[in-house]
């Protein structure tokens, strides 16, 4: 198990019917090594009130507040402005309700330790057998739909999954990938990898999926179904400025 400092980043947005509380407490208790960051994005429950009670119990915890809601590109560029990186090797980032657990995140970052080379280590949500990724027909269609748009005319890269929101990113490399805010709201992983691809010809080399053995969808998901239409506008938009 991997013992270098490292920063966890995790948005949250009225979570307070959601935090598992008990998980939490056992993942800040068991991953010392750790630091994690969480990002309260404004939230209107009590959410707020949580995270400020991990904060003060575990020295390990920090939290801070937007005053205006960013969403979770803003919220996590605004995580790793405020953080001191220097004092950390990867950073990462992982979503509140814990889709992907801890122990799947710690397993990416022991992957990038062991892979220097790899500068981006992106979870994947494929079903395979032995595995226990647990997501709707519905999204995991959607899901291969958008990739193939993706993987063909943005970033003409192979990728299977951008979405999953489990990352580890090399400390150097994040501070200049969230340097400036993101044009879209919803697809800043793609633009992640394609400001990458801008500043390295050799990205594609130094950026990896690994599949995850859990993931599990949540319900009450942020993302409106609204906004689903509006992804083909967000894909142009990228298209446009990178």
């Amino acid at each position: 198990m991997s013992r270098q400092k490292t920063l966890f980043i995790i948005p949250v947005y009225n979570e307070a019917e959601r935090i598992t509380i008990g998980t939490y407490q056992h993942a800040f208790t068991f991953y010392k090594y750790i630091d994690f960051l969480l990002v309260n994005d404004a939230s209107t429950d009590s959410t707020q009130t949580i995270i400020e009670g991990f904060e003060s119990a575990y020295q390990n915890v920090f939290c801070i507040n937007n005053n205006t809601n960013k969403g979770k590109a803003g919220s996590i560029r605004q995580g790793v402005i405020y953080a001191n990186l220097r004092q950390y090797k990867y950073i990462g980032y992982l979503d509140a309700d814990l889709a992907t657990p801890f122990e799947e995140m710690v397993r990416l970052l022991n992957f990038a330790t062991e892979n220097p080379n790899k500068k981006i280590v992106m979870g994947a949500r494929i079903k395979l057998i032995g595995n226990n990724v647990k997501r709707s027909l519905t999204r995991h269609y959607a899901g291969r739909i958008f990739a193939t748009i993706v993987s063909q005319f943005v970033l003409k890269t192979p990728v299977y999954d951008t979405q999953c929101g489990a990352k580890i990113i090399e400390t150097d490399l994040a501070k200049k990938l969230f340097k400036h805010p993101f044009y879209t709201k919803w697809l800043f992983d793609v633009e992640l990898l394609l400001r990458f691809k801008k500043m390295d010809i050799q990205f594609a080399n130094k950026t990896i999926e690994v599949p995850l053995n859990t993931w599990e969808e949540k319900r009450n998901s942020k993302i409106k179904v609204y906004e689903f239409f509006l992804i083909p506008f967000q894909i142009i938009k990228l298209y446009v400025n990178y």
